[in-house]
């Protein structure tokens, strides 16, 4: 799968989890961080986990990319981020 293509699904899947919020007003960029930009609380990112798991399958595992991380590295997650891991699981890499 390209970037392109998981960013346009990771951006859907971030309209579902966060569309009570207004989200469909922001836009979702490479370099968009979950915390600053799109002010996801912990609870959004449980959710995002669940989508991803939902739409790629085991090959995915948010838990286990984000356990792998610091605090202050999670905080300044961007959507680049989480488009590279999830190319690189859905390509064997990881």
């Amino acid at each position: 799968m390209t970037p392109e293509a998981v960013l346009s699904d990771i951006t859907v899947m971030l309209h579902k989890v966060l569309g009570e919020y207004g989200f469909d007003e922001v836009e979702v960029r490479m370099e968009s961080t979950f915390h600053d930009d799109l002010e996801l609380e912990s609870i959004d990112l449980v959710a995002l986990a669940a989508e991803l798991q939902e739409r790629y399958g085991s090959r995915v595992n948010f838990a286990e990319f984000i356990a792998e991380l610091e605090l202050e590295e999670i905080i300044a997650l961007t959507v680049g981020q989480l488009v590279d891991y999830v190319v690189g699981a859905l390509d064997g890499g990881n």
